[in-house]
């Protein structure tokens, strides 16, 4: 089974439950996403990666972008599909980079980072996808074509079991639970940022509360509004 099907199946009973909310501090924006919103976006963008990248189990998918919730169902979906998630462009089926960003690569998925959704203004330059209006128009829901097993490349030199195992002791390590709403500002970073960020508090089903471009004089108001019960970073 996937990494994220292992991930969000304890979550399926209650789709309506907030699951990650996302802050800008730079355009001062708030978006939340509950596990419903979560899936679907990990399961349009598996969709994607498969119908117009050919994706199988075990392929290199680059992920460059910082923490957000666009990223969030981008990984998902790498893994929903048996993608190893990886930092650099060499080899991979196709990367994924920021709007501001430039790459000269086979493949390149540029994602817009708008708060909204939206995709890009302007069409990617250089024969590059615009991922957001791309994976938008592909199915909601998922079925790997083969089946996942847990000796799976994960996450740089990390399987599907070992991400999971890596991932479950550090959330339990932090006495992380379900009635948690963890408040991080990590970045991302392959494979150790994405880990500690991203994949524990979702391990233990904790609502995550990510800051980008943190203004360190706003984060109590954020913890005191979101009322979370731990920082992750």
């Amino acid at each position: 089974m996937s990494l994220t099907e292992q991930l969000l199946r304890p979550l399926l009973a209650s789709p309506a439950k907030p699951l990650i909310t996302h802050y800008d501090d730079q355009l001062g924006s708030r978006v939340e996403l509950s596990v419903a919103t979560t899936l679907n976006w990990a399961a349009k963008t598996a969709n994607w990666l498969v119908d117009e990248f050919d994706v199988e189990p075990g392929d290199d998918v680059a992920v460059q972008l910082p923490a957000h919730w666009q990223t969030a169902g981008i990984l998902l979906g790498a893994w929903w599909c048996g993608a190893r998630v990886v930092p650099q462009a060499a080899g991979a089926r196709v990367v994924f980079i920021g709007p501001e960003a430039s790459l000269d690569a086979p493949a390149v998925a540029v994602v817009s980072l708008d708060p909204m959704g939206r995709g890009l203004t302007t069409p990617p330059a250089g024969g590059a996808l615009d991922y957001l209006t791309e994976a938008r128009m592909s199915g909601d829901q998922f079925t790997p074509l083969s089946p996942i097993s847990g000796d799976t490349p994960a996450l740089g030199e990390s399987t599907v079991d070992e991400v999971l195992s890596e991932a479950r002791g550090r959330a339990e390590k932090l006495g992380l639970t379900a009635a948690d709403r963890a408040l991080s500002t990590l970045d991302w970073t392959i494979p150790e940022g994405v880990l500690d960020g991203f994949l524990v508090p979702l391990a233990a089903s904790t609502h995550l509360v990510q800051v980008s471009h943190a203004d360190p004089a706003k984060l109590d108001r954020k913890r005191e509004a979101e009322r979370t019960t731990t920082d992750l970073g």
